[in-house]
């Protein structure tokens, strides 16, 4: 029961410093999760990420799901979940009970600015954080950019782009350490 309750706990602290989507919340997993509890690699969250982008869902719920999931089971799972959007819950509530007072304040309206910025450079951060990790080969550095441009340049769903990724990557992948088997 204890780890429940550290499964909801670390989540609501997530959840409460995530401003601006799931991919912001890496840095405190990355801290909280990984380099605290040591309970996954960075190798592992960052697949769970890749998992939560294709399927439905918000991606901050999906990744403390499971992450709840692979430390506690179906429990785990639920209370990490719980965690990340109880923040969120109490957040929007006493917003909009307050702020419609405050909208017409420019205070109010550079703290935001000021939010949006913190955001941008956290997403920033996580990218390239991402990139170490993951880019290791020129087919990895080939996928990437051709993910950037596609996403970037065209309406393709990134549920399509990363999915075309994992292909491209198996069978490429394949067919790279086959050749490289028959060379020795």
């Amino acid at each position: 029961m204890k780890t429940l309750f550290e499964l909801y706990w670390i989540f609501f602290k997530v959840g409460l410093f995530t401003f601006g989507g799931g991919y912001t919340m890496l840095p405190i997993l990355q801290k909280e999760i990984v380099e605290k509890k040591k309970w996954l690699t960075t190798e592992n969250i960052i697949d769970y990420y890749t998992l939560s982008q294709c399927t439905p869902g918000i991606i901050a719920v999906n990744v403390s799901t499971y992450i709840g999931f692979k430390k506690k089971s179906y429990l785990g799972g639920i209370f990490s979940a719980l965690g990340v959007i109880t923040p969120s819950i109490i957040i929007i509530t006493i917003i909009a009970t307050i702020l419609t007072n405050f909208l017409h304040i420019e205070a109010v309206g550079h703290a935001f600015a000021g939010i949006r910025v913190a955001v941008a450079a956290l997403v920033i951060v996580t990218i390239i954080d991402m990139y170490k990790k993951s880019v290791i080969d020129w087919l990895c550095i080939l996928l990437y950019i051709l993910s950037f441009f596609l996403s970037v340049f065209t309406s393709i769903s990134p549920v399509f782009i990363i999915l075309g990724s994992a292909i491209t990557g198996l069978v490429l992948g394949t067919r790279m350490n086959e050749r490289k088997g028959r060379e020795k």
